[in-house]
């Protein structure tokens, strides 16, 4: 099973604010140990300065993923040493397994401050064609996502630009009404960040971003399935309600998930039981790799092909749009 989690900030200690590739590395090898074969590494919003340092991080890991031969990505072990000059036999290297890195994933910084969640709301920026040429320039080629606000000013217009550069828009962090989410979908998003999470809630008389997210049976959402971020019985509602094709189970884990940690001996931040939050108690990432998400799911009697599915076909089938 080849399973991608396209939204990952970190995880076991390692996290994309960072100017070291070897820190990503870190990042794609734990994945990998919890059965994590691709993942899209998350920027977070900050300065533009600092994003495009955390950025060439992702850019340096991915060359150097490229250097060690294709089998032994994800599974098997790194090429062995040459033979030395003396002729003698070439000792096996230790295994190495690493989730391979497909691209990044930029969560802002054009998204609406009312709905920051966990994300610094001072980084974020007007959507506009100046400002994104200073975030991505010279890294279209490696940005994969962007989520965007659509209901900001200017919004529909940068959501078609990058839609025609062959970037995904997801749209995300939002206050969007119905209507709104619509526009932006005209406009060539195709997917919807962490529904439910930092965006309008779903209203009878407004049913917002996260309504057309439902509804709408031609744009992706993204599922974070641990156990804090969304309740069963709204899980159960999503999985009902969404064309299947286009649900996508992400972790949105962060450096203190500790991947590989039975969720019940985990202990979060205040001690939450293995949820992964702030002073206040404000979620701040996912507690679970998207393996395990899936895992604990099949287990609550959710039909084992359908979510497997969700972190395999679907996702696949959403890079290839």
């Amino acid at each position: 099973m080849r399973c991608i989690d396209i939204h990952i900030h970190g995880a076991g200690g390692y996290d994309t604010r960072t100017d070291s590739e070897d820190d990503i590395l870190k990042i794609s090898e734990i994945l990998a140990s919890q059965e994590v074969s691709e993942i899209i590494p998350t920027i977070y919003p900050a300065t533009i300065n600092e994003m495009r340092k955390n950025m060439m991080a992702v850019r340096k890991a991915m060359e150097k993923q490229r250097g060690i031969s294709n089998t032994h990505l994800l599974s098997g072990n790194p090429p062995l040493p040459p033979f030395s000059k003396g002729g003698r036999a070439r000792v096996k290297a230790p295994k190495l397994k690493l989730a391979r890195i497909v691209g990044i994933h930029l969560e802002g910084p054009f998204i609406n401050p009312s709905k920051c969640g966990a994300l610094d709301a001072k980084t974020f920026i007007e959507p506009s064609e100046r400002n994104l040429r200073k975030v991505l320039e010279g890294f279209e080629d490696v940005v994969k996502i962007i989520t965007i606000a659509p209901e900001l000013k200017g919004a529909v217009q940068l959501i078609r630009k990058i839609s025609d550069m062959g970037i995904i828009v997801s749209m995300g962090h939002s206050e969007a009404t119905f209507s709104e989410a619509e526009a932006g979908f005209h406009a060539g998003a195709k997917g919807i960040t962490h529904i439910f999470n930092a965006m309008r809630s779903f209203h009878h008389r407004e049913p917002g971003i996260a309504g057309f997210g439902l509804i709408n049976k031609d744009i992706y959402i993204e599922v974070i399935a641990d156990p804090f971020h969304l309740h069963p019985k709204t899980l159960e509602f999503v999985f009902k309600t969404k064309n299947p094709k286009k649900i996508i189970i992400v972790s949105d884990s962060v450096k203190e998930t500790p991947s590989g940690i039975p969720i019940s001996s985990r202990q979060g931040a205040k001690g939450r039981g293995g949820s992964i939050t702030d002073t206040k108690g404000k979620p701040r990432g996912g507690s679970m790799t998207i393996v395990e998400s899936s895992r604990r799911l099949i287990q609550m009697g959710f039909d084992n092909k359908f979510i497997t599915n969700c972190i395999t076909k679907n996702p696949r089938r959403y890079l290839q749009n």
